[in-house]
Formats: C-alpha cells, sequence, structure tokens
C-alpha cells in the first residue's frame, strides 16, 4: 500500500468516526429536549374497553413527569391491527406509541392471514405495565351460577348459547376457543367491534355470555345486570371475592390473561425508549395510578427492562400460536 492510500483510508476513518459521533450527539440531543410537543399514544380500540381505561388513568401522570402533554388517541378497528399498523408505519421520533395488548401482538399474527406488520421485526418494546384477568358472565336470565352449570347447559343445548367477543381473533375469542376446546362444549361466538359494544348488548340480554377483560364488564357486574361465573385466572380478584377462578371450578388450563404494553416504531432512538421506560416506571409506581388500576381490576406489572419485555413477548407469541392453531380460530 503506498503513502497516498494510507493517508486517504486514515482521512476516510476520521471522517467516518465524524459523522458517527455527530450522529450520536445529535440524537443524545434530541433525546435530552424529548419530549418538545405533546405525545400521542394510540389505542387501537373503542371507548369502553380496558385498554381505553388503562390509557386514559396512565396518560395525565405520564405527561406530568415528562413535562408535556400525553393524548390519549383511539384508533379502533379490526381487533386493534389497524391501529397496530398505524403505529408500525409512523415517524420513529417517540411522539407516536402505542398502548398494546395480547391480541395485536401476539395473538393476530396467528388468526389474521395477511397483517399490515410484524410484531417482533417493526416494534421496539417500551415495556409491560399492566394486567387483568379475563372474566367470564352472562346474562341474568341465563340458568347457569357456576362454570360447571354453564358447561352443562350448553351439553343440553348445544350452539344455542350466543357468546359475545370485542372481535375475531383476539384474546376474549382465544379464550371461548380454549373454554369450548377444554369443556367440549359448542358456545355460538358473535364478535362485536369492541368490549363497549359487545358488553352493551350482553347487558340488553342480545347475548347470553362473554369471556372479556375484567374491565369491560366489572361496572356491570356491579350493578347487578350480569352474573360473573369465573375468572380465567389462577387467583381471585379483590373487587369480586367470591367469584372462582377457571381453576377452582375444574379448569385449570383455562387461562387467559391480558396484558397491555407500551411499544413504539422499531428504530425509535434508544435513548428516547429509555426516557419512556423510565416516565413509565414512573407512572406505575405512583400511589394514585396503582389504585385507580386497581379499582377497575388491573394490576400494575412492569417489565424489569425492555429488553425482558421483548423476551416476554416472544415467548406469549410461542404461547398463542399453540392455542390458535389448536382451536382453529380466525379473524378473516
Amino acid at each position: 500500500m503506498d503513502r497516498s492510500s494510507s493517508r486517504w483510508i486514515a482521512l476516510s476513518a476520521r471522517v467516518l468516526a465524524g459523522v458517527v459521533w455527530a450522529a450520536a450527539a445529535a440524537t443524545a440531543a434530541f433525546a435530552q429536549d424529548y419530549p418538545a410537543k405533546p405525545i400521542r399514544l394510540i389505542i387501537g380500540f373503542p371507548p369502553g374497553g380496558s385498554n381505553d381505561v388503562v390509557a386514559r388513568i396512565v396518560a395525565p401522570k405520564l405527561g406530568e413527569l415528562l413535562g408535556n402533554q400525553v393524548v390519549v388517541e383511539n384508533r379502533p378497528g379490526a381487533n386493534a391491527t389497524i391501529a397496530t399498523e398505524y403505529v408500525a408505519k409512523a415517524a420513529p421520533d417517540g411522539y407516536i406509541i402505542m398502548l398494546a395488548s395480547s391480541s395485536p401482538l401476539a395473538i393476530s399474527p396467528f388468526t389474521y392471514s395477511k397483517l399490515g406488520y410484524d410484531t417482533l421485526r417493526d416494534f421496539v418494546g417500551i415495556a409491560q405495565i399492566a394486567l387483568t384477568p379475563e372474566l367470564g358472565a352472562v346474562h341474568p336470565s341465563v340458568p347457569a351460577r357456576s362454570l360447571k352449570d354453564l358447561v352443562a347447559l350448553a351439553r343440553r343445548q348445544p350452539g344455542k348459547l350466543n357468546f359475545a367477543s370485542s372481535g375475531n381473533g383476539g384474546m376474549p375469542h382465544l379464550a371461548l376457543e380454549l373454554l369450548k376446546s377444554l369443556a367440549k362444549i359448542n358456545l355460538q361466538h358473535v364478535p362485536y367491534k369492541g368490549a363497549g359494544p359487545a358488553a352493551v348488548d350482553l347487558v340488553g340480554g342480545h347475548v347470553e355470555g362473554m369471556i372479556i377483560d375484567f374491565p369491560a364488564l366489572y361496572p356491570h357486574v356491579k350493578a347487578g345486570k350480569l352474573r360473573p361465573l369465573f375468572l380465567a385466572a389462577d387467583k381471585r380478584i379483590g373487587l369480586l371475592p367470591d367469584t372462582p377462578t377457571s381453576g377452582e371450578q375444574g379448569y385449570p388450563d383455562l387461562i387467559a390473561v391480558n396484558w397491555f404494553a407500551i411499544v413504539a416504531p422499531i428504530k425509535t432512538p434508544r435513548p428516547v425508549v429509555d426516557r419512556l421506560y423510565a416516565g413509565f416506571a414512573k407512572t406505575m409506581a405512583a400511589a394514585d395510578v396503582r389504585e385507580r388500576l386497581l379499582a377497575q381490576g388491573v394490576e400494575t406489572s412492569m417489565s424489569a427492562t425492555p429488553e425482558a419485555f421483548a423476551s416476554f413477548l416472544r415467548a406469549e407469541l410461542t404461547k398463542w400460536s399453540k392455542v390458535a392453531k389448536e382451536s382453529g380460530a380466525r379473524a378473516d
């Protein structure tokens, strides 16, 4: 190698190092000023569902801690896959993030024939922040007061009981299919465009039952308009201490616990991810936030790190792919 070539290589290395340093400095400066404008927290479901409940409790405290407003924006449709695709394609600057859950991230990849996003490829996970069990309930006119009663009734009347869900291919749908498979019964699935509309029709007696996130049904149960039968979880919940778990009633494998997590577009800078993680960690540790969530039947559950959430998400994809395959549940 001649002397001029050596000088050219050395100069190129210095230029490259300068570019890398400048990019790193720009990213650090951006993160230091972040957020300089309101953050949009996208929800894939209409008002009335558990995602919306969690978002509206969390957003004000998060905005207070980050020093700028966090605006909750509902973009319902197709079991939250429309909103999830929107966030996947958004600018990776930390100003559009999503409060997602198991349905669009861990279940829809196996119940939709085609999606406009890939859970692991298109998102950076910030953290899991909370969870809530699925609650099974029926209209008071249904002559069932336990899961055992429901199974017996369904066997006497195969295909006659209509059970609502928040949409095809989501966790409530998969929880219903899991119950049908474990109990060997035939319940008719009726999908709705969100938990709120489904719960309203259940209260009105247009369907007989429903298995869905606890917050969507609890107000109606508390008001005496619905009868709770079981929790698809491994422990009871304080708000309904007399409602047994599915395991207590002979179905220990009927476990469906929905989780809520924050994700952002994949190329969101790491300093911004860290800033968001720290903000959510403080938010979820705040006593007033924890108390308001518990009053809705939601338990805070903060990931130890963004990487810990990524590992959890991979495990959830494995779990629900098996349930979707064995049940044959489809969203389209």
